[in-house]
Order: structure tokens, then sequence, then C-alpha cells
């Protein structure tokens, strides 16, 4: 099941694929490209003059930040692969943007916390646990391979959680809602799989 629009990537081989996600970076079902696909289902929006990122929910202190508070914050640079859901997987994706932790710190998630809603200015919506938000490589991303994020890929601003598939990252990022129960998202009320690990190949329900 898919409803994303497509453009067709260019493939590559992974000359040292073996079973497993020890040595081999490459998810069973996956394979490996150069490019970087566009995929959406939406059309790709303007940015708003007035964005703000929202942090709601189950913490201690909601807040929120204007993109120049945004840019003020400090930042990081993560290089990691990044996995779709459609089975393209790319390599050594840089990253540079506001860790996670950075707005976690800030927000405070209580106890009851224990899933994250991500907004989109579109309407989109992801859901996944906050174990999986509040992880080393998870951040929120401004540039790519040192160029600003550009907008069919998210830009300027999306999610990146890499460890799973990339519809959880994502794009036109303006909020996360802290929850104390799960509930699905945009794909995942359309079929997509909950919780999306390529490595157990967590596609559709």
């Amino acid at each position: 099941m898919s409803l994303f629009k497509r453009q067709a990537p260019e493939r590559a081989t992974n000359p040292n694929a073996k079973e497993g996600p020890g040595p081999d970076r490459l998810p069973p079902g996956q394979y490996l490209t150069r490019k970087w696909p566009v995929l959406s289902y939406e059309r790709t929006p303007s940015f708003p003059p007035d964005w703000r990122l929202k942090i709601s929910g189950e913490v201690e202190q909601p807040f929120e930040l204007s993109w120049e508070e945004f840019l003020a914050l400090p930042r990081v640079t993560i290089t990691t692969d990044i996995h779709c859901v459609t089975t393209w997987s790319r390599f050594d994706n840089t990253w540079e943007g506001v860790h996670i932790r950075e707005i976690l710190k800030r927000a405070r998630p209580l106890p009851s916390a224990r899933y994250v809603m991500a907004h989109s200015w579109t309407g989109y919506t992801t859901n996944m646990p906050l174990s999986s938000l509040d992880d080393d490589d998870v951040l929120i991303a401004i540039k790519h391979d040192g160029k600003d994020l550009e907008p069919d890929h998210g830009g300027p601003v999306r999610l990146v959680v890499p460890k799973l598939y990339f519809y959880k990252s994502a794009k036109w990022l303006d909020g996360l809602e802290f929850m104390a129960e799960d509930r699905p998202g945009f794909w995942e009320m359309r079929g997509y799989h909950n919780r999306g690990d390529p490595w157990a190949e967590e596609r559709y329900w």
C-alpha cells in the first residue's frame, strides 16, 4: 500500500551486504540509492511567515519558538543513514540542526508522557514512542549535506528520526505534542505501520 507520489531513484549496490544490522547497514527489503527521492502525498507548501514551533501536551513547560528564536538555539551536526518505507535507503546523510534533547530539556516531559505526535504546518502528523524520539541521532534539521534543506524534502525545517522509516521524520515541522496515550498519525491511519522499524520490515499493518 502506498499513496506516495514517486520520483524514480538511481539504484546503487552495496558490495558489503550481509544479513542482519551488524556490519551491514542496509535493512532487509531495501536497496541503496545515491539520490534522495522526493516522496510526498502533499503538495510542497510555502514557509509560513508566522511559523512557530509549538511544544505542547504532557510537559512541565509548554512553549513556542519563533523562527528567529529557533535558529538561535545551539546546533549539532549528525551523519545518519535513512530508510524509506517504499524500499530505498540512502547512506551518510549529514544533518545540521537542533538536537531533540535541546527541546526536551526545555519542555521537561512529565512522567505521563510516553508518546509524541509530530505536527506539520500542512496538517500532516506522525506518532512515535517518546523513547524513539529521545535518542542520540534525533534532531530537528535545517540543513542536509551542507546546504539549506530544500522545500521538497521538508525544508526549511523537518524532524529526523533515522532509526525509523522516514515517514516518521515529519517534513515541514511546526509542533511536537507529548501524549500519555498513543494515537495514529496521517499515514498510520492509512495502513502504514504504527512503529515503522526498518530492520523488522514494519511497513504496513
